[in-house]
């Protein structure tokens, strides 16, 4: 009588799967499953809480490797040991007495290679060997495809080799992080630095990309140009034309101008009128990627608030799963899409009749979906009471989703393009006009003036009625106009410029050219890339806009010329993971890569620090963190300033100990709110406070200096009302 054992990567997951089967007994660390069809003699459902096992410590290899010195480097393990992470050995010990116990264990952790390292990182840990191993692989938390997915196992041959390349990641990034960072923080600590830079494999590149945007706009030096412009009167109305001339050269227009006697009043002719229809196919299903974009296009969602929206809707099993990157489909999603089309439509309260009930290669390929298909609504369609009760951004997220997929079975969007050229003394001027035939797709969607989906011909200008060799009067005039700097990347562009190894991709065109091209991280790590630089203050994020820092550009000017700042090495790096992931490429070649890189850097870095524009941002750096915010009101002698992430007093070597926090309670603590605190005891009102980083209650409140110099909070008399006595922090 064979023992299950599954284990899912966190419990919530493990709830998920017991919904589609009886439970009969509950514990702190497991549920065990009754027997049913699939499990006769029942099962036992354990979890981790993300991961329970983690790498050691450079200290914990060599005692030498504790201290940061330049002397220590490089940090190479002889092999990668692992250890149980803190806090999680309760859990940890719950499953491997299950292991032990266990004759057949099976992988219920999140489809993807970082689930297969949580899987095989707890299952050698625990020492057990020996036992069969099956891989739950399911797009969809659904109880049906669960029952599905644990009634249709694969083996663990794709596990183990995502596992191998998952570790390898991992282990590479460790490297990079432990030897990169103690290097370039020590270095440029003797140039004057007092902070730590953090340095990593992928998370420097896209570091890095912001800053040549910055050094673009920086740079940018604007130029004028000059066009000719015809404003023209026929019997019907009047619309405008352009000749085909834009140039630097104010003379060579002027000439153009002169050599067909235009005066600025002169009689046109039509030439031609060609009509034209155009028909605009809708939009692929969404990647994470492209419905990050979007979202943050649309609503300004930051790629990490759209990741975690999609996956609270996945674990609400209405939308599939979300760390895909492709935007295909099979012919079996294809079916039940199909079959659910008039749900869905009742849905979003717009029927309309299909233009073909046939699965197209536009978003219907098997052969482009691997591990996962593209994001789309499942089986299980909400009530209209369950979407309402789905925050503002599940519900924007999941209409995205769901509108897009029902675009797929709508007609294309129909519109007339009109060319007319128009004579001028035989100057030439084109006119674009477009008249719409049918909205067919585009109902589905609420366009604004941010949205970009059939936006090439959304320029073109209405048209009055037109005929060839009708005479109409003309001004015609020079204009002229001033180039303009290219703007700071939104957090949608970052992510897309990941993607595409930092080549500008406006069009689905140019997408489909550079689809072969590795970017930088993966679906689902890139938006916690863009977090962790946000985190180390390399970027700062205003108004959807991303803007590189001090501390970013000192940074990018410390990389620059090596491959921590090349976007396509690491592209290249990516894609030799994916290589060991299916079998043809071996984690020693790729470490030993990195090691040769590690060895080459701590070669190489010394000089190339020398820069003199390193010097000088890192002098700026320290004339800024050391002007004086206001007087320290515990010494009365030093003054507070920046000191990295937090403030502090400039008597701090002679024993002042006065600090006050860069950030609480998910606030940043702005200079004028520490000069108030020092100079009137407290604040102004601060608005949305956070009691915990992931609660959705805020409170406002002033913040007050204590008789002890510590930071205490005072409500004002109506909130006190509601809270009782102010609290100290």
């Amino acid at each position: 009588m064979s023992k299950i054992v599954i284990l899912a990567e966190k419990p919530s997951q493990a709830k998920a799967y017991t919904d589609a089967f009886s439970i009969k007994k509950k514990d702190k660390t497991y549920i065990e499953l009754n027997p049913c069809s699939i499990f006769p003699n029942g099962a036992i459902l354990t979890w981790g809480v993300g991961h329970l096992v983690e790498l050691k410590q450079p200290k914990e290899y060599n005692s030498e490797w504790g201290t940061w010195r330049l002397s220590s480097l490089p940090i190479l393990p002889e092999r990668y040991e692992f250890k149980v992470a803190s806090g999680k050995y309760e859990q940890f010990n719950a499953v491997k007495r299950l292991f032990r116990e266990a004759d057949i264990i099976i992988n219920g952790c999140d489809v993807d290679r970082e689930g297969s390292n949580i899987f095989y990182s707890i299952y050698h840990m625990t020492g057990v060997k020996g036992k069969i191993i099956k891989r739950l692989w399911i797009n969809s938390l659904e109880v049906d495809e669960v029952r599905k997915g644990f009634s249709n196992l694969h083996d663990n041959e794709k596990d183990l080799l995502l596992y191998a390349e998952a570790k390898t990641r991992q282990i590479s990034d460790w490297l990079v992080g432990m030897n990169g960072s103690r290097l370039y923080t020590l270095l440029l600590q003797q140039k004057g630095l007092k902070d730590s830079l953090s340095i990593g494999r992928v998370q420097s590149p896209t570091t890095y990309l912001i800053y040549q945007r910055h050094l673009e706009i920086e740079n940018f030096v604007a130029k004028p140009f000059y066009e000719i412009e015809g404003n023209f009167t026929a019997a019907s109305g009047k619309y405008k034309g352009k000749a085909k001339i834009k140039s630097e050269n104010k003379e060579e227009v002027e000439q153009l101008l002169n050599q067909h006697n235009i005066t600025g009043n002169d009689t046109g002719i039509i030439k031609s009128v060609s009509k034209k229809e155009m028909r605009i196919k809708s939009p692929k299903l969404h990647a994470l990627s492209t419905l990050q974009a979007t979202a943050n296009k649309r609503w300004k969602y930051s790629p990490k608030k759209v990741l975690d929206t999609v996956q609270k809707l996945y674990d609400k099993k209405i939308l599939s799963y979300p760390r895909t990157d492709t935007q295909y489909i099979t012919e079996n999603e294809f079916a039940y899409l199909s079959a659910n089309l008039e749900s869905y439509q009742d849905l979003i309260e717009n029927r309309f009749t299909p233009a073909s009930k046939r699965p197209s290669k536009r978003y219907v390929d098997g052969s482009k979906v691997q591990e996962h298909y593209a994001i789309i609504p499942t089986k299980k369609v909400p009530t209209r009471a369950k979407i309402q009760g789905l925050s503002i951004e599940e519900r924007n997220i999941y209409f995205e989703v769901l509108n897009t997929t029902l675009a797929m079975f709508h007609h294309d969007y129909v519109y007339e393009e009109t060319k007319v050229m128009t004579d001028v003394n035989g100057l030439d001027f084109e006119t674009v006009g477009k008249t719409e035939i049918s909205k067919g797709w585009r109902e589905l969607f609420n366009y604004g003036s941010n949205d970009n989906k059939g936006k090439k011909d959304d320029t073109a200008q209405p048209l009055p009625k037109l005929e060839k060799g009708e005479h109409v009067k003309s001004v015609v005039k020079m204009k002229e106009g001033m180039t303009t700097a290219p703007k700071p990347y939104t957090e949608g562009q970052l992510i897309s410029m990941m993607k595409t190894c930092g080549k500008s991709v406006e069009n689905e065109v140019e997408m489909e050219i550079l689809k072969e091209v590795e970017g930088l991280g993966t679906e689902a790590t890139r938006s916690g890339i863009i977090e962790t630089i946000k985190k180390h203050q390399y970027i700062e994020v205003k108004k959807n806009m991303v803007y590189i820092t001090e501390k970013g550009k000192i940074l990018c000017q410390s990389i620059e010329g090596n491959l921590l700042s090349s976007p396509s090495m690491t592209a290249k790096w990516e894609a030799y993971l994916k290589k060991i992931g299916n079998g043809t490429g071996t984690p020693q070649a790729f470490l030993g890569s990195i090691a040769k890189f590690i060895n080459k850097l701590i070669e190489e870095v010394p000089g190339q620090l020398n820069a003199d524009s390193i010097q000088q941002s890192i002098d700026g750096v320290k004339k800024v963190s050391q002007n004086p915010i206001a007087l320290c009101p515990r010494c009365k002698k030093g003054s507070i300033t920046i000191n990295r992430s937090y403030y502090s007093c400039s008597e701090h070597a002679n024993g002042c100990k006065q600090t006050f926090p860069g950030k609480l309670l998910s606030k940043n603590i702005t200079e004028k709110q520490v000069k108030d605190l020092c100079t009137k005891g407290k604040t102004n009102v601060i608005k949305g406070f956070k009691p915990k980083a992931k609660e959705k209650k805020k409170f406002d409140a002033m913040l007050i200096l204590k008789e002890d110099y510590s930071i205490g909070f005072e409500f004002s008399k109506r909130q006190f009302a509601n809270k009782g006595k102010s609290s100290s922090r």
